[in-house]
């Protein structure tokens, strides 16, 4: 198929480390090497390091990269920010480490062919590959998954997973429907479970969603809270069961 027009939204918090080992360089020399028409969109997420800096830096005189600032409001708000600063008919989100490599999108990419709006890199599905996991970590995982198919959303293996394509005019009016996930102000550096609130909605639209098996590296991070994201995580899910219940997504 054609290679599309493509937004990659990649958000930041305090991330000076996968910046000085080449992390960014790694996007850059991919698209370099594939005939993509694309831009690239970092979000910062009021980083404390150092790094915006260095990013701004490194991304200067760079065409088709640009940089956004964006208040300490965790990683919803500020992939939100991308999304909705995305210029291209499609939009990929991928995560600052590259725990996914870039690479991946070439699995991800044909099933746009097949009529998919959304197509999400999953490391739980046949084919997958998860490499250097703690095995507690994967093990809260399958918990956290198990509680995600039981409350809201059956049928999807991995909803964590920090890599997905979306048809760009989907995912933004999937990210302005987010009503347990709206932006405000984080203490702590906060993932969440923007992701299940996304993909709820999604389905309840009846947009079609593929999940394809990628490559996924554990990258050791201190901005993973484990106990209380994981708390905070599970009462998010039942929030927006109920959100759903009340008729918060109508």
């Amino acid at each position: 198929m054609k290679q599309p027009r493509l937004s990659i939204v990649i958000p930041a918090y305090n991330e000076l480390e996968n910046f000085n080992k080449g992390c960014l360089q790694s996007v850059a020399d991919y698209l370099k090497s594939h005939q993509l028409d694309w831009q690239v969109i970092v979000v910062d997420d009021g980083s404390t390091d150092g790094s915006p800096a260095k990013i701004k830096a490194w991304i200067k005189n760079k065409p088709n990269w640009r940089f956004i600032q964006n208040p300490h409001q965790g990683k919803a708000a500020a992939v939100a920010a991308g999304v909705l600063a995305a210029q291209n008919p499609y939009t990929l989100f991928t995560d600052f480490d590259q725990a996914t490599p870039i690479s991946e999108l070439d699995k991800l990419l044909p099933f746009l062919k097949k009529g998919y709006q959304i197509v999400i890199g999953s490391r739980e599905i046949k084919g997958a590959l998860r490499q250097k996991e703690p095995w507690y970590r994967h093990f809260m995982g399958k918990v956290f998954n198990f509680f995600v198919q039981l409350i809201t959303i059956r049928g999807i293996h991995d909803t964590q997973c920090g890599f997905k394509l979306f048809k760009t005019k989907t995912a933004q009016k999937l990210f302005k429907a987010l009503k347990v996930y709206r932006p405000k102000k984080e203490k702590h550096a906060f993932t969440g479970a923007f992701d299940v609130e996304l993909l709820f909605i999604a389905n309840k639209q009846g947009i079609r969603i593929a999940e394809v098996p990628v490559h996924w590296y554990h990258t050791p991070t201190s901005r993973v809270h484990l106990l209380r994201d994981s708390i905070r995580m599970f009462f998010h899910i039942l929030k927006i069961r109920l959100t759903d219940i009340f008729g918060g997504y109508r």
